[in-house]
């Protein structure tokens, strides 16, 4: 017997002779990697009593269901909590996992069963919330040193003896993390007939980013890619990466692999578990048994602030690799350079950029991410492919678990609509000094003020009790002030975890990796939190409660509408409200006051979260555009982001406002634009800024329109590619009669400039792409498309707009 001291990576489950066997995978004090092995726990879940049933006559009757193959091991009686209230329910033990599921449908049945509860928690996860394991977390265990016959590929195997006990107890310092050994990889794929397709085109390059810095490209035999992918096997093998990382790796460069070995007869041996292979999850992402698979394009679906979702352009907006600095290679372009051996050097250099790009990203994005997996308790390849609502959910089932808290069914349920949060309409125009005041975690304070909940809702028929209600404005739902709800206790807990962790950041300096770890971690808390009241929308939602949604919204808009009001009374001039902030002129004195007047009349928290220098607003809501301080600008609504746009027309509205915001010159805009125009009619606008993208939704023969993109597919398949649903299609309008649809080409297919119908690109893509923002300031299409006039600057509109 023996101390072992781990901290836990990922957990999973074996049944051996008949016999289920959870494995905790994890990083040893000492720095080995090991597996413990717990042969003592068996799946259960709950029988909730109808009123009125004798818990001993039912539990007789759910015996009797038992089946030889996974025995009924015990039927206990106990008592919970369901939605708050009192409820005796039996606790069903089996043996095997998988016969959960069969036992469920049969216990539903029984007599004196009202329904069947927690069955549908998963085996490995119900281990880790019942011993309130958590990843990244150091436990201490008693355990037995077991020969390593099982084929794990770690230093050490034991058999646990003892529950896991936290080392550090309920500690908020920042527990030192292990040395993780990380790898980041990606791959590029020869494909001269459009998407690529494992079945027929070779993998030519995996690059290999590790954090010793080790740097490797496996290349392929000419199209022969036997080699790569074995070395690559073989590579992962060697280093013994805890965490594998890579972009869109879920979705592309992992399936890609697994199909291309298996056609090869190669087995992708790369986990933990000799051979084992990774596999796609339920939930979307790749396993890979034993190591943590990390898809940092995951992670960027969750930044709004960057529009285009490319490697090149998340690595540039997050500092990792300027575009600028870097070799781009469009995926078409790629045979190109693989045939020709004076542009193959470029194409290896391109590869080498992305997976540094990519290891760049895990540094920036993987703090962050193991924070989520520790507050939340899942792990770290689960949580970033999960929607922000499962992982709220997840931390409540663990709540629920300690409060004795009966979890509910997910129930398929049709989407309900209710009045959103309050968005003001803007006061159209161009405003100087303009500060943007927060709530901070409105919603959550909202929810823990009224003690909004499905355990308190008040439905019709049902009295308020000795505390009384609150009763939301408009909507008239009503909640119980006591006892604390679930809801509120949980948000309670979650915020001054929050703001405990936020005091003890104090305690380090900014450039510590401890206060860096403090920072992730209170991130984490402040996204889990903030998805509370959404969460209770959300039709697939356990705790789905569509009037505490609404209720929530209803208290927001009255909240908003007041502290409007207290402003106004100091004599700040409101521009514009959306949700949660409000956008008033900057007078700081009485900024300060309408702070402390909202914190002490109110009861909630609001802060001055940024000053503008210059904001222009249009008539339309959530659009503006604005110049912050230090010179950098926000951009909101205006974007366009839509597929049907080009690459050169995003380009140019964003020029637009930089140079609008930064030079006040509109007339300097207007140049750009037709310095722009002329370039484009001068052929000297390469063909790549003018591809549009857009996704096949379905099948070809299923459109009863043809779109562009639909008639640009079809031209791929007469040339021998293959489209399928899902595909991203890229095409060009080029010169000629007809409608435009009838003149998309597939961009690879045009190769002169001069084919491009310039008239089309700077109609319908430059023009209005540029007059979403210099149409507010007078300029029409004839104007920019005419030479000079003295159009006004901006201080002139601001000065004939004051008068």
């Amino acid at each position: 017997m023996t101390e072992v001291v781990f901290t836990v990576l990922d957990s999973s489950y074996e049944v051996v002779g008949k016999e289920p066997q959870v494995i905790i995978w994890g990083i040893a004090e000492n720095g080995e990697r090991v597996v413990l092995i717990d042969r003592s726990f068996r799946p259960y879940f709950y029988a909730l009593l109808a009123p009125g049933a004798d818990p001993k006559q039912v539990a007789q009757r759910i015996r009797a269901l038992s089946r030889p193959k996974s025995p009924i091991i015990g039927v206990e009686d106990d008592k919970r909590k369901y939605f708050g209230r009192p409820r005796r329910v039996l606790r069903i033990r089996t043996v095997l996992p998988e016969a959960v599921r069969e036992y469920r449908e049969l216990v539903k049945n029984v007599d004196g069963v009202e329904d069947v509860l927690e069955a549908d928690i998963r085996f490995a996860m119900r281990y880790l919330i019942d011993h309130d394991l958590f990843p990244f977390t150091w436990y201490r265990v008693e355990a037995e040193p077991l020969e390593n016959k099982m084929g794990f590929r770690v230093d050490k195997v034991y058999l646990v003896k003892s529950r896991p006990e936290p080392l550090y107890g309920e500690a908020l310092a920042p527990t030192k993390l292990p040395d993780l050994r990380i790898l980041a990889f990606d791959i590029e794929v020869y494909s001269k007939q459009g998407s690529p397709r494992p079945e027929r085109d070779p993998v030519i390059v995996i690059a290999v980013k590790t954090d010793d810095g080790d740097e490797v490209l496996f290349i392929a035999e000419g199209k022969d890619d036997r080699k790569p992918i074995r070395e690559f096997v073989e590579y992962v093998k060697r280093y013994d990466p805890d965490i594998i990382v890579g972009y869109n790796n879920n979705h592309f460069d992992w399936p890609y692999l697994l199909r291309r070995a298996r056609i090869l007869g190669i087995k992708l041996d790369v986990t933990r578990r000799v051979g084992a292979e990774p596999t796609t999850s339920v939930h979307g992402h790749v396993s890979v048994p034993g190591r943590l698979n990390v898809d940092l394009y995951d992670y960027a679906e969750e930044m709004p602030e960057i529009k285009i979702k490319s490697l090149e352009e998340v690595a540039e907006y997050l500092g990792v690799m300027k575009k600028s600095e870097r070799v781009i290679i469009n995926w078409w372009e790629i045979p190109d350079y693989w045939d020709d051996p004076k542009k193959r050097p470029l194409l290896l250099q391109y590869a080498r950029d992305d997976v540094r790009a990519t290891y760049g990203l895990a540094e920036k994005i993987l703090p962050f991410a193991i924070q989520l997996s520790y507050v939340t308790g899942l792990p770290l390849d689960q949580v970033g492919a999960m929607s922000v609502g499962f992982r709220l959910e997840w931390y409540l089932i663990r709540a629920a678990f300690k409060m004795k808290e009966l979890v509910p069914n997910r129930v398929e349920r049709p989407e309900e609509t209710y009045r959103g949060a309050i968005v003001l309409e803007p006061l159209r125009g161009v405003h100087e000094n303009i500060a943007v005041l927060d709530f901070s975690s409105m919603y959550p304070n909202i929810m823990i003020k009224y003690n909004v909940g499905p355990d308190t809702l008040v439905r019709p028929g049902e009295e308020c009790g000795e505390c009384g209600c609150w009763e939301a404005p408009e909507v008239k739902h009503r909640f119980r002030r006591c006892p604390p709800g679930f809801f509120k206790t949980v948000l309670e807990r979650l915020l001054e975890l929050r703001k405990r962790v936020r005091a003890e950041m104090k305690k380090y300096p900014p450039d510590s990796p401890e206060y860096r770890l403090l920072d992730e971690r209170q991130k984490a808390l402040k996204v889990l939190a903030n998805a509370s009241y959404g969460y209770m929308g959300w039709s697939g939602a356990r705790w789905y409660c569509r009037e505490c949604a609404e209720a929530v919204t209803a208290w927001g808009r009255h909240l908003i509408r007041t502290a409007i009001n207290i402003a106004r009374k100091l004599g700040l001039k409101v521009i514009y409200g959306d949700t949660d902030s409000l956008f008033v002129t900057y007078d700081p004195e009485k900024v300060e006051k309408f702070i402390k007047i909202i914190e002490e009349e109110l009861g909630f928290e609001i802060k001055l979260e940024k000053v503008y220098k210059r904001v222009f607003f249009t008539e339309a809501k959530k659009r503006y555009a604005g110049l912050l301080e230090d010179g950098r600008i926000d951009i909101v609504g205006f974007e366009a982001v839509r597929g049907d746009w080009c690459e050169l027309a995003k380009e140019v509205q964003t020029k637009v406002v930089e140079i609008v915001l930064k030079t006040s010159d509109v007339n300097k805009a207007v140049e750009y634009v037709r310095k722009i125009v002329k370039e484009l009619e001068e052929g000297k606008v390469p063909i790549e800024k003018l591809v549009i993208w857009k996704t096949l939704s379905k099948r070809l023969e299923e459109y009863t329109t043809e779109a562009p993109h639909v008639v640009a597919a079809k031209r791929m398949l007469s040339a021998g590619y293959r489209v399928s649903p899902g595909d991203k299609i890229g095409y060009v309008i080029v010169k000629g009669g007809g409608r435009i649809s009838q003149r998309a080409w597939p961009y690879f297919m045009v190769k002169d400039p001069s084919q491009i119908d310039v008239t089309y690109y700077v109609d319908h893509q430059i023009i209005p792409a540029a007059l979403r923002i210099l149409g507010y300031f007078g300029i029409t299409e004839k104007k920019l498309k005419a030479s000079a006039t003295g159009q006004k600057t901006l201080f002139d509109f601001l000065a004939k707009k004051s008068k």
